[in-house]
């Protein structure tokens, strides 16, 4: 299926260091073109920028190469040819490349003594090389490549998880949509099903992740960090905020959106009419009415999303359009196909990809939303010429793709009547509001994690249980779903693929809800505000891409008062 999805699209531009054939999924090759600009003559400041750009070829040549064979991997993990590929690659060129791409932050670094290019376009990309510089260490390489092959085994083991409910054979994504269903007994009925099969895998992901663990620690111990946590920070070049603020963040959620929480789940189980919420109470329509289904087929999704991404700007939709007419677009959940959703660039066509596991459920409307804000991102810095400034920040990143998420809800009507649109639209509402929660929860217990080397599984669940209840969980009734309740935190892939890869969503959420804000102001001024701001890719610190978008990079209990009262007006709370 890959294979074909990619037959479609072509390089961006004609190589012009790389030999058009140069195949990069072997190791020799890639050390071969890694040494060539190593040790290649640079005598001028022009020869030095035509070095960066070839080094930036090169990067993005292998970046493709990763990309279609984890894409490959991901859309049919039980294909044991498309597995070992990028276990191959993983294992043979991943470790090789890392070990140039140090000598060439080296040779970087050299030459800008000797030429000194233009400060204000290279700032951003000298002082993230410094970090990576300072960071590197040759005997880490290893250890990383044994932590991406034990993320494609917790992705092995998602993957297979399947469920027997009524009557067939069904993936996690399928039985979860029996969650929306008015029935409570059949509500029940799948959660137990899903929770039992994840429950089945506790001691294999436990152990897992112990392993990851222990890596990750003596990765950090190697680069001379104190924890992990101070490793990640500055691998993520996390220059403009701090673990100390990211805890100021805990507490905004808790003193602010909290309150607010409480009273959604409040007027929900008044609504229900429950003298407790269970945990199959959470995601059906409280009034008992149907889930709603806004599409029967992948092309219903395509349609109707191309429709929303039109009303919002032309040029979104007609990116949009092209996308499915290039087939890279693989939406619908099937057995063998990895979990949950991204959008992938493919660094030399300079085209973006989704992956989405769709169920015909309106969470499924607004996965596409937000991955096409990604796709959009992608495609607005096709003219960069350097693939690291091609990549914003992810607290960026992911403005631009909850900000579509919000905008996008004022044209839901393509998929439903009034009534539906403003109760998707209160559903989505909501959900922002959990989501900051949620956020809270997921970065507190990991700096826990990380800052309590040596801990147990049992301490480790318990303080998960103590967060959780933190924010909130205690409002929930877990009566005799203990197990279930302390391994809640295994269903996050962002704990066991990509750690502290979580606070981005909050910290992008406030800045979504501040283009949404914006937007009902001015709607083309926001708009060509958040497209001026995509169109920067990483060439600028964080906080002026906020400020380019009309944002303020802030995560003070103050303005998150501010930013999230429009929400709560439309939630008539």
């Amino acid at each position: 299926m890959t294979t074909k999805i990619f037959n479609h699209i072509s390089a961006f531009q004609p190589r012009q260091f790389l030999s058009p054939d140069a195949d990069l999924s072997c190791s020799i090759v890639v050390e071969q073109y890694g040494r060539l600009l190593i040790y290649r003559r640079v005598d001028s400041s022009s020869e030095f920028e035509q070095w960066i750009l070839d080094c930036s070829e090169y990067a993005a040549g292998l970046d493709q190469t990763e990309s279609l064979l984890n894409i490959a991997m991901t859309c049919q993990t039980d294909d044991p040819a498309k597995a070992a590929a990028y276990t191959k690659f993983i294992e043979t060129v991943a470790p090789v490349h890392d070990k140039i791409n140090d000598q060439l932050d080296q040779r970087f670094l050299e030459l800008w003594q000797k030429f000194p290019l233009e400060e204000q376009r290279y700032a951003v990309y000298l002082r993230g090389t410094r970090e990576d510089r300072a960071l590197f260490r040759d005997k880490n390489i290893p250890l990383f490549t044994k932590i991406d092959l034990l993320t494609q085994e917790y992705q092995t083991i998602s993957a297979a998880m399947t469920v027997p409910f009524e009557g067939r054979e069904q993936t996690l994504p399928e039985v979860s949509k029996y969650l929306l269903e008015p029935d409570r007994l059949l509500r029940e009925k799948a959660w137990r099903a899903l929770t039992e099969r994840r429950l089945a895998e506790r001691r294999r992901l436990d152990d897992l992740f112990d392993r990851m663990l222990a890596l990750r620690q003596t990765a950090a111990a190697n680069a001379g960090c104190r924890d992990f946590i101070e490793y990640q920070f500055r691998h993520y070049h996390r220059f403009d905020y701090s673990p100390a603020d990211c805890a100021q963040f805990h507490a905004a959620v808790a003193n602010v959106i909290l309150p607010l929480w409480k009273e959604i789940l409040q007027r929900r189980k008044l609504q229900m009419g429950l003298a407790q919420l269970r945990p199959w109470d959470l995601s059906a329509d409280p009034l008992g009415r149907p889930a709603l289904k806004p599409f029967t087929s992948s092309e219903e999704l395509i349609l109707g999303c191309e429709k929303i991404f039109q009303k919002i700007d032309p040029l979104f939709g007609r990116q949009f359009s092209a996308m499915a007419e290039k087939g890279l677009l693989d939406l619908l959940s099937r057995k063998g196909k990895a979990p949950g959703g991204y959008q992938s660039t493919l660094q030399e066509a300079r085209q973006p990809f989704i992956f989405m596991n769709s169920v015909g459920v309106d969470t499924d409307v607004r996965t596409l939303l937000h991955e096409g804000g990604h796709a959009f991102h992608a495609l607005a810095c096709v003219a960069e010429p350097l693939v690291s400034y091609r990549r914003a920040p992810m607290e960026f990143s992911e403005v631009a793709s909850m900000a579509m998420e919000l905008l996008g809800g004022e044209f839901l009507g393509v998929f439903y009547s009034s009534d539906e649109k403003r109760r998707s639209v209160t559903d989505h509402l909501e959900d922002v509001v959990y989501t900051l929660v949620w956020v809270a929860v997921i970065d507190a217990f990991q700096h826990w994690i990380y800052s309590h080397p040596g801990h147990s599984h049992a301490e480790r669940d318990q303080i998960w249980v103590e967060i959780y209840d933190r924010f909130g969980g205690e409002l929930v009734d877990w009566t005799g779903l203990k197990p279930a309740k302390s391994a809640l935190w295994h269903k996050q892939l962002h704990i066991f693929e990509v750690p502290f890869y979580y606070i981005e969503y909050g910290i992008a959420q406030l800045g979504a809800l501040q283009v949404w804000e914006n937007y009902q102001k001015d709607h083309r001024r926001a708009v060509a505000d958040y497209q001026r701001a995509l169109r920067l890719g990483g060439a600028k610190p964080l906080p002026e891409l906020f400020k380019t978008a009309g944002l303020e990079f802030d995560f003070s209990q103050k303005r998150m008062e501010e930013w999230i009262g429009p929400a709560r007006a439309a939630l008539e709370l």
